[in-house]
């Protein structure tokens, strides 16, 4: 997948992921550190990021709201920062 990076307020038709300042949480080579807002009741949490509220999997993580997680392809892979 070769994704295309939205300017602010540009709004495009498009099949793939959202992409945010030329990075893909879905499907960039690189891990996004994002803080967790509230964990749901099927496995997800609802993340904050740059451009929105987001959902990935932490099943990987023992994360809770507040804690800062990094992900990667949508699935939280390390916590970085505990809520205390």
């Amino acid at each position: 997948m070769n994704p295309r990076p939205v300017t602010p307020g540009q709004q495009a038709a498009r099949t793939g992921p959202d992409c945010h300042d030329g990075v893909c949480i879905t499907c960039s080579d690189m891990a996004v550190a994002v803080r967790v807002r509230e964990l749901t009741t099927d496995g997800l949490a609802v993340v904050d990021t740059d451009a929105g509220p987001e959902k990935v999997s932490v099943a990987l993580v023992e994360a809770g709201p507040g804690d800062v997680v990094l992900v990667h392809a949508k699935e939280a892979i390390a916590v970085v920062e505990q809520n205390s």
